[in-house]
């Protein structure tokens, strides 16, 4: 995947850059080929993981159940598969509405 963020049918695939025990839990700016993710949960047995997915899940107007981690659960380098979101937070809407305009 060259950008941070795909679609696949239905699906959202995003490239996540998790830095657990922020401050705040925060989408943050793409950086590379990844989208910074900030959580406060602390890195311990993936539970900073498991938090990020319940911080995403009502951003994109899902339930946590619709956000698959394909790799990364206990590493801050993350693929997630978010099932059929029904909401896009502002950074992803914008480049995904910005990379439909580019010409095939």
């Amino acid at each position: 995947m060259e950008a941070f963020c795909c679609w696949d049918g239905d699906t959202l695939v995003l490239n996540i850059l998790g830095t657990p025990g922020a401050k705040k839990d925060a989408i943050g700016k793409v950086q590379g080929h990844q989208l910074k993710v900030s959580v406060t949960a602390a890195p311990v047995r993936g539970q900073a993981t498991d938090h990020m997915v319940r911080f995403l899940a009502p951003r994109f107007g899902v339930l946590p159940a619709a956000i698959e981690v394909v790799f990364g659960r206990k590493n801050v380098n993350k693929q997630l598969r978010i099932h059929a979101p029904v909401l896009l937070p502002p950074v992803i809407g914008k480049f995904l509405a910005k990379d439909m305009e580019q010409p095939q």
